[in-house]
């Protein structure tokens, strides 16, 4: 029989079923043509999809269940729940927040309520891998000639003039002078 624990609260119930999914962002490269080329964009946050039904005599679980979903942290955010469960566990998920909503459905055949909620994982491995990923530097470009109503244009002086050249243009330059005045 599956269990759900939030903070070490179970979540009560009958017939609880509980589906992860892990879902790969990519993007397709094949522009016009039939290949099948993608790019892989990371990986998206785990979540479990949680069902389960609640007798009417029992309508206190859904109150408890309602009170974990709304329930928020310093700043208004929403709270986050150390998970308990078999499912949860085998997809690595250790922290979740309630996520797209609680639904529950009568079901007067079963005098009952069918619940439905969502659970998104929070601080994955994937996220603090990224977090400590050291970011790409930007590096400043520039083309040849000087700036369009640059002082250097208005002046008259060269575009080599006011830029710094890398240990390779300077050496390619030189070449190019030593060419030029031999001419």
């Amino acid at each position: 029989m599956s269990r759900l624990l939030l903070d070490g609260e179970a979540v009560q119930g009958k017939t609880l079923k509980i589906t992860a999914n892990m879902r790969i962002e990519s993007d397709d490269l094949s522009g016009q043509t039939s290949n099948t080329e993608t790019a892989h964009k990371g990986f998206k946050p785990k979540t479990l999809t949680v069902t389960l039904t609640i007798p009417y005599v029992d309508h206190p679980w859904l109150r408890s269940l309602m009170r974990l979903a709304e329930a928020t942290e310093g700043g208004g955010q929403l709270k986050t729940y150390r998970v308990v469960n078999d499912t949860a566990a085998a997809f690595g998920m250790r922290l979740v927040q309630f996520a797209d909503g609680v639904s529950a459905r009568e079901d007067d055949i079963l005098r009952c309520w069918r619940v439905q909620f969502g659970l998104t994982e929070k601080k994955s491995n994937p996220e603090k891998v990224e977090k400590r990923r050291p970011k790409n530097g930007v590096t400043a470009q520039s083309g040849p000639g000087a700036a369009v109503g640059g002082a250097e244009g208005a002046s008259g002086e060269g575009s080599a003039g006011g830029q710094g050249l890398s240990g390779f243009e300077a050496t390619l330059k030189q070449v190019d002078d030593w060419l030029g005045g031999n001419k």
